[in-house]
């Protein structure tokens, strides 16, 4: 079966870039900029990159025939050898542009996907692209069809070319995926383990969320004096890192880096990475990082909080609570940080200004971080019979427990941070249960 996203190729490759605006449709201002790193991100010399308008999206080539002729002739003359698309083609529109302009074509979902496929370190990360790589071909396979003419399914002239060998690559395909499922099921039962795990530590869990290259990972290494992997390029994050501090009030926190997200994040993405993903949805709280800088900050604030009204459809899980952190305030000028600063103030969510890079306002932040975690807990001095396991297991689990001890011979003393809400649950659990505060 032919290979439907382009190979790893070789930094001498020569690229062109189109964005196909339909119909006048607003656009973010940076789009094209975004769509030059996303080509640069593969090692590949670019051409150029223009905006291009389509009144009408033609259904077989999407660009009309003018439009083709007068690209085809820019792509001879300046040596393109993959043409990339930042938008969705159909399967019959990249077959078609590929015949009439002779090179491959790649469209936004197919870029993405082989970015992700560059940037995957783990056993996980590369299990979760090729995932997202295999549903992406299985619905392009009427691509296979130019080169099965020969058989032909069914009797008679009511069968259709090649349809015998589309049926095979179709179950081989369905095979690999089914694969591929049963081992990310492993991965989401081993990660949920380990958020079991941190909640019987009492170390409630914070996600790093945002757009790509808003600064996630410099703000995580910053927070936790990690050495993850943060540079200036889209994806540089995909396989998610925990790590534990110690708040100011001596309480533990769990931290979480996430992949970024981007405007038409691929449906199939959102699939494969489903098990990285739910890290974000089932965390405790939600630090959105935006550049504040960034000239379509608002567009790219827009699209985070669509993909999470995604995730939340494709999880079946509630949203955490959300801050906002408002970072690279260091490359604003006075004028645009005071105004931003005074937004900030009434923002809903809770929002606040930093700079990762250069540590401004870490302290503020890690404050924010564990009043929004804490602040409906207080201490108390909870009572139970020593031989209630349960009750014991479900305060370790649900609660966070500082200290412990044996009173007389039946009962245990611990100290616990714990809502008004536990509290009473506790008591409806057990009668012999005592909660002082």
């Amino acid at each position: 079966m032919a290979r439907e996203l382009i190979d790893r190729r070789p930094p001498e490759d020569v690229a062109a870039v189109v964005l196909p605006v339909i119909g006048g449709a607003d656009v973010a201002r940076s789009r094209l900029e975004e769509s030059t790193g996303l080509a640069e991100a593969l090692g590949v010399k670019l051409a150029f990159a223009e905006q291009l308008n389509v009144r009408e999206p033609h259904p077989a080539r999407l660009l009309g025939s003018g439009q083709l002729d007068a690209l085809q002739k820019r792509f001879r003359a300046e040596g393109v050898t993959l043409f990339i698309v930042d938008g969705t083609l159909t399967p019959v529109q990249q077959r078609n542009l590929e015949n009439e302009l002779q090179l491959k074509v790649v469209d936004r979902t197919g870029l993405i996907l082989e970015i992700f496929g560059l940037r995957a370190r783990t056993a996980e990360g590369r299990l979760q692209v090729e995932m997202a790589r295999s549903l992406y071909e299985r619905s392009r396979l009427v691509r296979t069809w130019t080169h099965l003419e020969r058989q032909r399914g069914g009797f008679g002239f009511l069968g259709g070319p090649g349809e015998s060998q589309l049926e095979t690559d179709r179950r081989l395909l369905d095979k690999r995926i089914a694969g591929f499922r049963r081992e990310l099921d492993d991965v989401r039962r081993t990660r949920r383990l380990q958020r079991d795990g941190r909640a019987r530590r009492g170390a409630p869990v914070a996600a790093i969320v945002g757009y790509t290259n808003a600064g996630k990972s410099t703000l995580f290494n910053r927070v936790t004096s990690s050495d993850v992997l943060a540079a200036d390029m889209p994806f540089a994050t995909l396989d998610p890192t925990a790590r534990e501090i110690v708040a100011a009030s001596g309480r533990r926190i769990a931290l979480v880096d996430t992949v970024g997200f981007i405007t038409d994040l691929p449906t199939t993405l959102v699939a494969a990475f489903r098990a990285t993903l739910e890290e974000a949805m089932e965390a405790d709280l939600l630090i959105h990082v935006r550049d504040i800088a960034h000239p379509d900050t608002e567009y790219q604030s827009s699209d985070v909080y669509s993909i999470l009204e995604q995730l939340e459809e494709e999880t079946k899980l509630d949203r955490p609570p959300v801050i906002e952190v408002w970072n690279k305030a260091d490359l604003l000028d006075e004028a645009t940080r005071n105004v931003l600063a005074s937004r900030a103030a009434t923002h809903a969510p809770p929002a606040l200004m930093v700079s990762a890079t250069a540590g401004q306002r870490m302290d503020e932040l890690l404050f924010l971080i564990e009043g929004m975690l804490f602040g409906n807990r207080r201490p108390r001095v909870v009572s139970i019979p020593a031989a209630d396991g349960r009750l014991h297991a479900w305060i370790h689990t649900n609660c966070e427990v500082t200290s412990e001890q044996l009173v007389g011979e039946s009962d245990l003393r611990l100290d616990v941070y714990m809502t008004d809400e536990d509290a009473a649950r506790i008591l409806a659990m057990s009668p012999g249960v005592r909660v002082d505060d």
